[in-house]
C-alpha cells in the first residue's frame, strides 16, 4: 500500500494540532469562553427571535394571508413583529402584576408571624418538660422583632465594602442592560431578514458540504425546528388551560388568591413535569398564611387537577404532537435541569424529542423518506 506525502502531512498536522490542544487546553478553553461570552447577545437574540417568530408568523397568516396591496405588504413584517413583541411584554407584565404584589405581601405576613410562632414553640417546649430550662429562657429572652430587623437590614444593605458592592452591582446591571439591548437589536434584524438569512445559510451548506451530508443536516434542522415549534405552542396552550382551570376551581371553592395563583401555576407550568408543582407549592404556602384548612383543600384540589392535566390535557395538547413517551420527558427534564437549570428543563424536552424522532425513523428505515420531506 502506497502512502502519499499529502496524507502523511495531513496526519502530522492533525497530531500536532491535537498535541497543542491537549497542552494548552486551559488557554484554549479560556479563549473559547471569551468568544462565546462576547457572542452571547447574538445567541440570546436568536432565541428571542425564534420565540417571537411564532407569534409574528401567526399574525402574518391570520391578518395578511390574502393581502395584495403593495403598501400593505411592505408594512406586514414590521407591524406583525411589533404586535408580537407587545403581546409577549403584555403577558409577562400581566403575570408580574398579578403575582408579585401578593407574593411580597405574603412574605411580610410570614415575617410578622415569626415572633408569635416562636412563642408558640416555646410554650410547646415547656409542656414537654424534656427541654432544659436554660434553653427555654434563652429563647424567651431574645427580642425576635429586633433580630428580624437586623437580618433584613443586613440582607438589603449587603455585607462587606459598600463601594465594592455598589460598583459590582452597577457594573452587573449596566452589563445586563447592554446585553439585553444588543440581543433585542439582533432579534429585530433576524426577524426582518429571516428569509434572506435562511437562504444564505442554505447556500453555504450546499457549497461546503457534500450532498449526503447537506441532506442529513437539512433533515436534522427541520426536525429540530418542528419539535421546538410544537413544544412551545403545545406547552403554552397547556399552561393557559391549566392556569385557567386552577383559577376557576379555586374561585368555585372560595379559596383566596385565585387569580394570582392561577397565573403563577400557568407561568410555572411552562416547565414540564415539575412546573405546576412548583407553582402549586408556592400557592399552598401563600394560602397557609391565611387559613391552613384552605391550604389543605387547595393541595387536594391541585393533586386532582394535576391528574386531570397529566392524563387528559397534556397527552392531547403536548404529548401527541411531540410523540415522546412520558419516561423520556421525565428523563429530559431531569438531565436538562441538572446540566443547565431552568433553561435546561425548558429546552431538554424538544431536544430529546428531536433525537427520539431521528433514532426512531432510522430504526424503522424511514430516514430517507423523512430527508426527502425535509428537502421539499
Amino acid at each position: 500500500m502506497k502512502i502519499e506525502w499529502k496524507t502523511c502531512i495531513k496526519i502530522a498536522v492533525c497530531l500536532f494540532g491535537l498535541y497543542l490542544a491537549i497542552t494548552y487546553w486551559g488557554s484554549i478553553a479560556g479563549f473559547i469562553g471569551l468568544v462565546l461570552g462576547a457572542a452571547s447577545p447574538l445567541f440570546i437574540g436568536a432565541g428571542i427571535a425564534y420565540v417571537v417568530n411564532l407569534l409574528m408568523s401567526f399574525y402574518e397568516r391570520r391578518f395578511f394571508e390574502k393581502a395584495k396591496n403593495a403598501n400593505l405588504l411592505k408594512i406586514k413584517r414590521p407591524l406583525c413583529m411589533v404586535i408580537a413583541f407587545i403581546t409577549l411584554v403584555a403577558v409577562i407584565a400581566l403575570v408580574v402584576w398579578l403575582v408579585l404584589p401578593q407574593f411580597v405581601s405574603c412574605i411580610m405576613i410570614v415575617i410578622d408571624y415569626i415572633p408569635d410562632a416562636v412563642d408558640w414553640i416555646v410554650d410547646q417546649l415547656k409542656k414537654l418538660e424534656y427541654v432544659p430550662q436554660d434553653i427555654i429562657d434563652m429563647l424567651v429572652s431574645i427580642d425576635w422583632n429586633s433580630q428580624i430587623e437586623k437580618i433584613v437590614k443586613a440582607v438589603t444593605s449587603g455585607i462587606g465594602d459598600v463601594m465594592g458592592v455598589v460598583i459590582s452591582t452597577v457594573s452587573s446591571v449596566v452589563g445586563g442592560i447592554v446585553t439585553a439591548f444588543l440581543s433585542l437589536i439582533f432579534a429585530i434584524y433576524i426577524l426582518l431578514d429571516k428569509e434572506k438569512l435562511g437562504s444564505q445559510a442554505d447556500r453555504i451548506a450546499k457549497k461546503y458540504f457534500k450532498q449526503g451530508v447537506y441532506e442529513k443536516l437539512r433533515y436534522f434542522t427541520v426536525t429540530f425546528d418542528d419539535s421546538f415549534h410544537k413544544y412551545i405552542v403545545g406547552q403554552c396552550t397547556e399552561a393557559v388551560i391549566l392556569g385557567g382551570l386552577c383559577a376557576i376551581g379555586m374561585t368555585l371553592l372560595g379559596l383566596p388568591y385565585a387569580t394570582m395563583i392561577g397565573a403563577l401555576v400557568a407561568f410555572t407550568a411552562l416547565i414540564p413535569v415539575a412546573g405546576a408543582f412548583i407553582g402549586g407549592g408556592l400557592g399552598a404556602f401563600m394560602i397557609l398564611m391565611v387559613n391552613p384548612l384552605q391550604a389543605l383543600i387547595f393541595v387536594v384540589f391541585l393533586v386532582v387537577l394535576q391528574q386531570l392535566e397529566g392524563n387528559i390535557i397534556y397527552p392531547k395538547v403536548v404529548g401527541s404532537s411531540m410523540g415522546l413517551p412520558a419516561i423520556w420527558v421525565l428523563a429530559a427534564v431531569t438531565i436538562g435541569g441538572g446540566v443547565m437549570g431552568i433553561m435546561g428543563m425548558l429546552i431538554g424536552v424538544p431536544i430529546a424529542a428531536t433525537v427520539y424522532r431521528i433514532v426512531r425513523n432510522d430504526l424503522h428505515g424511514e430516514t430517507e423518506e423523512e430527508i426527502k420531506k425535509a428537502l421539499v
